[in-house]
């Protein structure tokens, strides 16, 4: 890149809670965030937003009778929206971009809607001005009275990152002074839940193992078993959550981290959901990303692996074909809050950033001693961090993290 962006605020409202000193102190500890509910008829692991995440969107949702109706993506992603603005110190009503994307969209309300339609045959009056795709955007935009672009876009589960990428290419293309940019992702419903299991990748509930009792306590503690290259099915789990971030052209004092480098690439299908053996559009994106930096550099990967078999495998060897034997030190958050789908990337962003101002790197607890990914008490020095995402169709974004 040409020219280093600031990323000066960000802000998330995730099963890890909303504020950075409550994200991290969850991140401290080995345990996860997932809950049973009762989703496609029958008691299913998700990662739902915490106790005092769902206070704050019930919060806004009063402020304004028009909130009422919009769905829980867009809710999610105006709380976080609000208190980034507060972080960078942007004005409200300011000449800032926002893109904010999502995979699903508005899922619970239109599954609501559409089985109305079926139910009475009509369709109501707000149903489909609630439910389009550049909701998330617009009414962020209405909500901080901002005058800026408002962009909406899906990239399936790098559509965060890719809000990012367009953010980046406004301020060095001269056309934005400040662009906020993420995703937000509200996918725990009965239809989302139903079409994963449908593609025989979602975790298996307690009644569905049939593996020793005491490997069932095992994957029941850590029901997405994401770098766990010995796992013999699926075990993706969804998570909620919406999660922000301010960018500025240049090196700024504020700055929480910067963009050093960003990469994409996309593969050739074979199918809907492909990705080749050795996630060739990974290794293209990461090459990219990493073009005017030493590889030894980097510090840690915050790898998208989002607990399947295929996907962390695949992920794994186009790290080693570009990293070589020297690896950095790699993780994932999905063992902990799942698969957030359109907002993952910008979550990963955020974990990565973490590490970054903690100076220390957050692991995988379950992993055997055997498994590389394995790392006890690091104490390498966290400057860079590479953080990868990738959605269906090999859609895939590295962004290059450092202080």
């Amino acid at each position: 890149m040409s020219q280093i962006i600031s990323i000066t605020a960000l802000s998330s409202i995730s099963p890890l809670g909303n504020d950075p000193k409550t994200i991290w102190e969850n991140y401290q500890h080995p345990s996860t965030c997932f809950s049973e509910q009762f989703l496609d008829h029958q008691k299913t692991w998700v990662a739902a937003l915490d106790a005092a995440s769902q206070q704050e969107v019930l919060a806004l949702q009063q402020t304004d009778i028009k909130y009422k109706s919009l769905d829980k993506s867009v809710l999610y992603a105006m709380v976080a929206a609000r208190k980034a603005l507060a972080q960078a110190g942007w004005q409200k009503g300011g000449s800032f971009g926002i893109n904010i994307g999502s995979s699903r969209g508005a899922t619970d309300l239109f599954e609501k809607h559409f089985q109305e339609y079926l139910t009475t045959g009509k369709a109501q009056t707000l149903a489909s001005p609630t439910t389009t795709l550049g909701n998330i955007s617009s009414w962020v935009a209405h909500d901080l009275q901002s005058n800026g672009p408002e962009i909406s876009h899906s990239i399936t589960c790098s559509t965060a990152l890719h809000a990012l990428l367009n953010g980046v290419a406004w301020l060095r293309a001269g056309m934005a002074n400040q662009f906020l940019v993420g995703g937000s992702e509200a996918p725990l419903t009965d239809f989302t839940i139903g079409q994963m299991r449908a593609l025989k990748i979602y975790t298996q509930n307690k009644e569905g193992h049939h593996e020793p009792v005491a490997l069932q306590q095992v994957q029941c503690d850590y029901p997405n078993r994401a770098l766990d290259l010995d796992k013999k099915q699926n075990t993706m789990v969804l998570g909620e959550g919406a999660a922000v971030c301010c960018l500025e052209l240049g090196k700024k004092e504020n700055a929480l981290a910067f963009i050093e480098g960003i990469g994409y690439a996309t593969e050739i299908l074979e199918h809907n959901i492909s990705i080749s053996a050795e996630a060739i559009c990974f290794q293209k994106s990461m090459a990219m990303a990493l073009q005017n930096t030493p590889l030894s550099e980097v510090d840690a990967i915050v790898m998208h692996a989002p607990g399947t078999i295929k996907g962390d495998l695949t992920e794994y060897r186009a790290i080693e074909k570009v990293f070589g034997k020297n690896l950095p030190l790699l993780t994932t958050n999905k063992w902990k809050i799942g698969h957030t789908f359109g907002a993952s990337g910008i979550l990963s962003v955020e974990m990565a950033i973490l590490m970054l101002q903690h100076n220390k790197f957050i692991g995988v607890p379950f992993l055997s001693d055997a498994n590389p990914f394995r790392v006890q008490n690091s104490d390498r020095v966290m400057k860079k961090v590479l953080v990868n995402a990738v959605g269906f169709g090999g859609n895939a974004v590295s962004v290059l993290l450092s202080l």
